[in-house]
């Protein structure tokens, strides 16, 4: 049996398509909310095709749409999640009505501010997220404390604090007012809450953190919760091999 006759694991399928993570799918799969051909499937290990009508909580995974990406304007105190089990304000609950099932390139915390890039594509949010990638995110931070420009040039060179070992930070002071600094911070491989971590084992206090870019995407002047599709010419451009190719639209349906 040739690999096109086979298709692919219906986790690893419906991730593409931007359904969940493929832990979301699998999970999905044990609790019986996936149909394949008119039956519930039982086993992650499922392989489906394009051929195949799949269905995920009654919906459809139906025609196919080309690969997709927005600009979205973050503000604080919405999570970068599908469901929070604390219940807290979401990202997607925030999007307009109306905008296909999306995922995001990354992630900003709940008290962080700016771009968030948004996609309908899986495969395309984990292949920009990877460090191999490469991508610089620069961000605007405020911090409360005094600032020792030496040791921010020393991050450049990666550090380790509390036993966790960081890699290159880029951070320069462009402003003081009193005990309040703005520093630009750029890094390529951000572990979760770095940026606060960081700045916290330099006595620095992180009041407010902004991504002003991510990659070539710019925050600009995007207002807060404004949402704007990045158009299929400048993503060509941007992406190495993009392919703008049509994809099996995902279903509408919330990884739960």
């Amino acid at each position: 049996m040739t690999d096109d006759v086979k298709g692919e694991r219906i986790a690893k399928f419906l991730a593409r398509a931007g359904v969940g993570s493929r832990r979301d799918v699998e999970r999905m799969v044990a609790e019986g909310r996936i149909i394949v051909n008119n039956e519930v499937i039982q086993q992650p290990a499922t392989f489906v095709t394009a051929q195949d009508m799949i269905r995920v909580d009654g919906a459809v995974i139906g025609p196919q749409e080309r690969t997709r990406v927005w600009r979205y304007h973050k503000p604080t105190g919405l999570v970068t999640t599908h469901h929070d089990p604390q219940n807290r304000k979401t990202v997607f609950e925030s999007l307009p009505l109306g905008l296909p099932r999306v995922i995001s390139i990354g992630r900003l915390d709940l008290n962080s501010e700016g771009l968030l890039l948004l996609t309908n594509d899986g495969a395309l949010a984990r292949r920009l997220e990877l460090p191999s990638h490469q991508w610089v995110r620069r961000y605007r931070v405020r911090v409360f404390g005094l600032v020792d420009e030496k040791r921010l040039a020393a991050l450049a060179e990666g550090s380790v604090f509390d036993g966790v070992r960081y890699g290159a930070i880029q951070a320069g002071l462009d402003s003081r007012r009193g005990d309040n600094s703005w520093l630009t911070v750029s890094l390529q491989e951000g572990k979760n809450r770095e940026i606060r971590r960081v700045m916290a084992a330099l006595n620095l206090h992180v009041s407010r953190l902004i991504r002003v870019a991510y990659g070539p995407f710019q925050l600009g002047t995007l207002q807060k919760r404004a949402l704007e599709e990045v158009p299929i010419k400048t993503l060509r451009e941007q992406i190495g091999g993009f392919e703008a190719a049509p994809r099996r639209k995902a279903a509408r349906s919330v990884a739960r």
